[in-house]
This record gives C-alpha cells, sequence and structure tokens, in this order.
C-alpha cells in the first residue's frame, strides 16, 4: 500500500484489468466479429492455460475440469439432499473429498461416487475455533501472524508466522496452541501487504492516482455497480477510464488499521458499463465471465493482473484472515474473509481478477511482500484473494455474466 500521514492522502493502486472497460458506443476486439455458434463448454483460452499450470496436453486439462465439475455436481445434490456432511475439498489427484457428519453419511457419500472420510472435527468446529482466533487480532493485530486460515485437507486451522514477537502476537499464539492439534502452525512465513503500486498506464484513475478495474454487476434496483478490492476505494473516489469519469466510490469494508474486510463497490456512471471478458495479458486468448460458482479448495485457478498478467495455480483455503503490514509506516490492518491460493502475484496485481473454469472467484487482495513472480504462467508463489460470492451476497449484487 501507498499511505500518506493524513487519512485523504492515502491511495490504492490496484493494477488489474478485467475485462475491457466500455464506454457507450466503444466495441473491443472481445466483440467485434463474433460468429453465431454454440456456447463453448470451456473457454478453449483457460484449457490453454489450466494445461500449461497442470503440465499436462489440453485433453487432459479438459477431463480435469470435467471431473470438476461431476464431483462439484454429486456434492451439491447430497447438500441438497440434507446429507449431513461437514465441508468438501479437492485432494492433489483431483479426487473431491467429502467430510462426512458421520459414518451413515459417510455410506451416502460414497453411494454418490464420492470419495469420504469421517474428519475427527470438520468445517464447522474449525471455523468455531477460527472465530475466537478472530476476535482476537481484532482487538490487537498480530504482527507477528501474517494468516490463519481453516484448512478442510488437514482438519486444522493453520497459522503462518512471520517471526515478529511483539505481546499481541505471544498472546494471539498462546490462545491458538490451546485448541491442541486443531491447529496446526506454521514458522518461517513473509508479512503481507494489500498489492497495491502507482504504475504508469493503469487503466482507472481517480485525483492522479491509478487503480484496477472490477467486475461489472447490478444491484437490486437495476443499478450498475463496479465490484473491486475494498482498498482501491477506501476514500470513495471519482474513477475514471481514459481521461472520462465512468464511476464513483459508494461503499467498502477497509479502513486502514481497522478490523477490515477487503471488499467495496463504485456506482457505473449512464452510458458506462464494465466489460464480460477477463484478459489473460496474451497469454490465452480472454476468458468470458458465466458465472460465480465457488471453486472448492484445490480447484484450479488463474487470475489477470497488472504486474504479473496471466497466473495460474490452485485454491488453497477460505475462510482465511491475515495481518498487512503497511510500508510506509501506518499501522497494522488485520483482514478477514479472504481466500489464499498458490496463485503468483506482486504489487499492482490489487484488484485482479480470479476464476476457475468460467466461474468468477474474486479480486486479488494481498499477498508477501518480496514475493517476485518468474513471468510464467504457471510462476510459484501464493497470494489472497476477496471471495467474489461473498461481496456478491454482502451487497446484495447480481453479476453481469456472458
Amino acid at each position: 500500500m501507498k499511505h500518506g500521514k493524513k487519512k485523504n492522502a492515502r491511495r490504492y493502486i490496484v493494477a488489474a484489468s478485467i475485462g475491457a472497460l466500455l464506454s457507450a458506443g466503444v466495441a473491443t476486439g472481445a466483440y467485434a466479429g463474433a460468429a453465431d455458434s454454440a456456447p463453448l463448454k470451456y473457454q478453449p483460452e483457460m484449457v490453454q492455460a489450466l494445461a500449461t499450470t497442470l503440465g499436462v496436453s489440453e485433453q487432459e486439462a479438459v477431463e480435469r475440469l470435467d471431473r470438476e465439475a461431476r464431483q462439484q455436481g454429486r456434492f451439491a445434490k447430497l447438500r441438497a439432499e440434507k446429507v449431513s456432511t461437514l465441508g468438501a475439498f479437492f485432494a492433489k489427484d483431483g479426487t473431491l473429498v467429502v467430510n462426512a457428519a458421520d459414518a451413515e453419511a459417510a455410506k451416502e457419500v460414497k453411494a454418490a461416487g464420492l470419495a469420504a472420510r469421517v474428519p475427527e472435527r470438520g468445517e464447522g468446529e474449525l471455523n468455531r475455533i477460527k472465530a475466537q482466533l478472530d476476535a482476537k487480532a481484532l482487538k490487537s493485530a498480530p504482527a507477528g501472524v501474517s494468516a490463519w486460515s481453516v484448512d478442510l485437507a488437514s482438519d486444522t486451522v493453520t497459522v503462518e508466522v512471520n517471526g515478529e514477537t511483539d505481546a499481541a502476537t505471544r498472546t494471539f499464539l498462546k490462545a491458538a496452541k490451546s485448541n491442541g492439534d486443531a491447529v496446526r502452525v506454521v514458522q518461517g512465513q513473509e508479512k503481507l501487504e494489500t498489492q497495491a503500486v502507482v504504475p504508469p498506464g493503469s487503466r482507472m484513475t481517480f485525483n492522479g492516482y491509478l487503480c484496477s478495474v472490477g467486475y461489472g454487476a447490478k444491484d437490486r434496483n437495476g443499478k450498475q455497480v463496479l465490484v473491486t478490492a475494498g482498498h482501491c476505494i477506501e476514500d470513495l473516489p471519482a474513477l475514471a477510464y481514459n481521461g472520462t469519469r465512468f464511476a464513483k466510490g459508494t461503499h467498502t469494508r477497509f479502513a486502514l488499521g481497522t478490523r477490515s474486510v477487503d471488499m467495496g463497490i463504485a456506482t457505473v456512471d449512464t452510458g458506462h458499463s464494465i466489460g464480460l471478458d477477463i484478459t489473460t495479458y496474451g497469454k490465452a486468448g480472454t476468458v468470458a465471465v458465466r458465472g460465480s460458482q465457488r471453486a472448492p479448495q484445490g480447484s484450479a485457478l488463474c487470475k489477470a493482473g497488472q504486474t504479473t498478467g496471466w497466473t495460474c495455480g490452485k485454491v488453497g483455503s477460505y475462510n482465511v484472515s491475515v495481518t498487512y503490514t503497511d510500508q510506509n509506516g501506518g499501522p497494522d490492518t488485520v483482514v478477514t474473509g479472504l481466500a489464499s491460493s498458490s496463485v503468483c502475484t506482486q504489487g499492482g496485481d490489487s484488484g485482479g481478477a480470479y476464476v476457475s473454469g468460467n466461474q468468477a472467484q474474486g479480486m486479488t487482495s494481498g499477498g508477501p511482500i518480496s514475493q517476485r513472480c518468474n513471468g510464467q504462467v504457471n510462476s510459484p508463489g501464493s497470494s489472497y484473494f476477496q471471495p467474489l460470492d461473498d461481496a456478491l451476497k454482502y451487497y446484495g449484487l447480481t453479476l453481469n455474466t456472458k
């Protein structure tokens, strides 16, 4: 983040092109000359990127997406039938593992053709433990704890420690360790920051600064809004594209130094709209936004961002809390409600669009301070994103889809 000494001097520059931002009467190559045809099952560009990420053929990438979709469909049916489950996650081999509440539920899961296990704790119990840690952190931000999250695969709340030994960190870790083996502490992690810089050529500007474009959606009254990372629009500025105003920040849940959620929205001015195709920075054409169904832990995932372009990996955990360090000497900020991933990002990628298949997942929030991606689609790394479905639900929005 970049901060001045006064609140009104702080600006967060989020540089990701989330599809083309279109003024009235303007078209881009993504819309020009498209022949009428039946909709594709998956975007060819997404398949290419996933194949590169996994090191497999495009046919194998399609088969992976097919398997994930079939398994997610079976899991959704189980939940609709009220089978007692405690969350699910994709294992490394692409198998969806369902946490069953008991042996009887496990039988029903297996009968549906899915892998089942009866965990010691499960999603509900882990969420309860994490909520207690959130409450502790929100009273005093633990600078030495980078992140803490519910990890269904290990059936633990995982706490990532960066080495700082301030009083708040000691208190937090004592509370965490009081839960025994339900909490897993991982040492040697980096401090985190929201990933914002002031690069030239960014697509959205305000008051001489730059920021990213997020997803388009509409509110309950049909009004068009821009959904983005909350730290982009902390001061609710007017936003411009190519020198012309197109939106005005209206709501954000992010505030430096206080309990925060990294989501925010801006009202789109009449005569303007947000595009429905996510750019891949020349790596894989564009990816159409067709929905916002949340991808389970372990799902394939890609993101678009101005600094690192198109990078891919997998979904990590949901219900993640982090401590963001301000590189300009401001207070630490605890942010809750994020998701983690193995997608590589750097400063300037904040607000970048995450997508799994053709389902929009969220916007870049932050990542390790010193992380540097290698320029490849499958560059190793990690990042945190604000889940889009949570933002849509909180603000009562409907995502614009193609």
